[in-house]
């Protein structure tokens, strides 16, 4: 039993990553248009959350559908293949705009039958990723009959090629879960900022000092303390109400095709900029954003009404009166949850910015001593403000260089966004050792610790971010500037490929110089003796040209010094591509079948592909093992989802490691 149990402790991290993907099923029909011509379709029905790309990809790209119709001159091409409007969205990891379909998509072409008859061949190619990986380019085989054959066949008769169901592949793991995983994680961020944003906001001069009058009118004006308590709560409440229905009406207004639309699109992008650009001036004091004078005075007429609608009319005077302060703070809440392309974003950033402001209300309410701790109004309440405006300021310039990005202009290249942001953090250290102010500040006297504190820590960050200028990765940040190819110097100042060395100490013949520096085999079998040779274990790294997460794990997690040391001299590092393009010889051409559909083996990267799927029964990339000389698998294997961070992989390279050596 023990026995039993220890093996199946083996294997089940093995079937966990074990999953053949096949979110892409074709089908085939075909429409007589008289005089001899027929309109033949491709009906791609694509899963959730999968895409595919257009036959229009720029080089250096993901790899286009393609069709190849086999010739013949019994019948003739009408033009080109079409396909239906796709979705065009800019990729900052290719750096160009990527055209790609989702759910289904009809490609059609037109041909001219020469012929009575005609079994009309070809195949096409196609490529499809999701959020977190990319699979290997699959080939599918079609046929059409055109022309006078039986009279069974209808002329609309779908054909369809790939004759194995589903229902006989292998039993995937639902990707749904890790994309609602991610969708959490990204709605917590925007409650996490909006809440923080909240507490921000009651600093400024528009609503600090309305919190001890609130409160100590509650108190006074009810008949005892827990009805005060109570209408302070429904205060609380008559805010979140308030702020929450805003976010409902921005999700309700724009709709989520229209949330979706706003991370990519360019002219979205630089309206947000120049939104941003006017609350900063509002924050730095050129001018106070106010709202019309008579819808307060309504609201505070309402409040006189008492009970729970005047409670609620008094929190909507507050919103109102204290626009000038948090309108900037909520409008930025707004641009960064609705550009996320999720409806539910600016709700729960409204939800976190309103709850932040009404907790104070409730506790102070409950417990009134405390209000006798709260600072006194002054200057510093402004200088928060101006703070913020230097922050919004910051913030305004990642709208602008999305922009760019999506325009391609180069004018906001990434050394250009980091000196602009060097420019504005410093001058905030300066503004914070009180070396200027602005417009409504008062005269400092002094530099308090707080001040202080907060100036070290803006200073730091600025001499930070000044080896981003020379091609430092700035790795805090890295979400907010251009990519660094994105740059006048993609590599660094004073970079030549000449000078790229490797920290390699076994280079041989047939080995590449591969990610971070780092040698590489890509071939399987040279890999192999060579590894043998060296008395090194393998480690296999199924990866891609077009695989947008093993780039991040190249660069995010293998760019760690220890795990660089130990992938270029502690292992024999064999890199497969499986997109790889590269006909293989004809002799070595041959067609296998994995998960029950048929597969044709041409080139390079079919050979790695099936490699892969035989073996290790899966096709999704990048995936990691570790192999001994007898080929055998050493611990479990890898990929970005679960194992992309440095301690993790690390860890799983010196386990794998240390059983090689066993």
């Amino acid at each position: 039993m023990k026995k039993f149990l220890f093996s199946i402790t083996l294997i089940f991290p093995t079937l966990l990553f074990s999953q053949i993907f096949s979110p892409v099923q074709w089908e085939f029909s075909k429409e007589e248009l008289g005089n001899d011509e027929y309109n033949l379709f491709f009906t791609a029905n694509i899963d959730d959350g999968w895409y595919l790309y257009s036959q229009f990809i720029e080089d250096d790209g993901p790899l286009p559908t393609s069709f190849n119709f086999f010739e013949s001159d019994k019948y003739e091409l009408i033009g080109k293949t079409n396909e239906e409007e796709p979705v065009k969205e800019y990729d900052p990891n290719f750096d160009m705009i990527l055209s790609y379909f989702t759910k289904q998509v009809v490609f059609n072409q037109k041909v001219k039958l020469n012929s009575d008859n005609l079994t009309l061949n070809g195949e096409l190619m196609f490529m499809v990723c999701d959020a977190t990986q990319c699979l290997p380019p699959e080939y599918v085989d079609f046929s059409f009959k055109l022309g006078s054959f039986p009279e069974q066949i209808e002329t609309n008769e779908i054909v369809d090629i790939q004759s194995p169901s589903t229902s006989n592949l292998v039993t995937t793991v639902n990707d749904d879960s890790e994309n609602e995983s991610s969708k959490e994680k990204g709605m917590w961020s925007i409650f996490f900022i909006a809440f923080l944003s909240g507490f921000a906001a009651l600093l400024t001069p528009c609503v600090f000092p309305m919190i001890p009058m609130t409160v100590s009118y509650f108190t006074k004006q009810s008949k005892s303390r827990a009805k005060g308590i109570s209408n302070a709560i429904i205060y609380g409440i008559s805010i979140i109400i308030i702020y929450v229905g805003l976010g409902v009406g921005v999700s309700a207004v724009f709709g989520p095709e229209v949330l979706n639309s706003m991370a990519t699109n360019a002219y979205f992008n630089i309206a947000f900029f120049v939104l941003l650009v006017f609350f900063a001036a509002s924050f730095l004091g050129a001018f106070d954003l106010t709202l019309p004078h008579s819808w307060i005075n309504k609201a505070d007429k309402a409040s006189d009404r008492g009970g729970f609608i005047g409670i609620f009319f008094m929190a909507l005077v507050l919103a109102l009166v204290s626009f000038s302060c948090t309108g900037p703070i909520v409008g930025t809440l707004l641009v960064e949850a609705a550009s996320g392309g999720n409806y539910m974003g600016p709700i729960i950033g409204m939800l976190g910015f309103s709850l932040a402001i009404a907790l104070p209300f409730a506790l102070f309410a409950a417990f009134p001593g405390w209000l006798n701790s709260l600072p006194q109004s002054g200057g510093w309440l402004n200088s928060v403000k101006v703070v913020l405006g230097f922050l919004e300021l910051a913030l305004a310039f990642k709208f602008l260089s999305n922009a760019d990005l999506v325009l391609q202009t180069h004018l906001l290249e990434r050394e250009v966004f980091i000196a602009i942001w060097i420019i504005i953090f410093a001058f905030l250290t300066m503004y914070l050792l009180g070396i200027f102010k602005l417009a409504h500040d008062s005269d400092l006297k002094y530099v308090s610790v707080g001040r202080l504190f907060t100036a070290v820590i803006t200073g730091m960050f600025t001499v930070y971010m000044i080896p981003g200028l020379w091609g430092a990765p700035l790795k805090i940040i890295n979400a907010f500037p251009p990519p660094m190819h994105y740059s006048e110097s993609p590599h660094g100042v004073g970079y030549t490929k000449a000078s790229g060395g490797s920290i390699s100490s076994h280079e041989k013949e047939g080995q590449h110089l591969g990610p971070q520096g780092i040698m590489v085999f890509h071939d399987y079998d040279k890999g192999i003796a060579h590894a043998k040779k060296v008395g090194l274990p393998v480690m296999i790294d199924f990866t891609g040209w077009a695989c947008v997460n093993c780039r991040k794990m190249e660069e995010q997690v293998w760019s760690d010094f220890e795990v660089k040391r130990i992938l270029a001299n502690d292992v024999v590092l064999i890199s497969l591509y499986v997109d790889e393009r590269t006909p293989l010889a004809e002799e070595e051409q041959y067609e296998t079948t994995i998960a029950g559909k048929k597969k044709k083996v041409r080139t390079v990267g079919d050979k790695w592909t099936v490699l892969q799927a035989e073996t290790y029964k899966t096709n999704s990339q990048p995936y990691y093992v570790i192999l001994d000389h007898n080929e055998n698998q050493l611990g479990v294997s890898a990929n970005y989802q679960d194992y992309g961070d440095v301690n993790l992989f690390k860890t799983w390279l010196e386990e794998g490691i240390d059983e090689f050596y066993q």
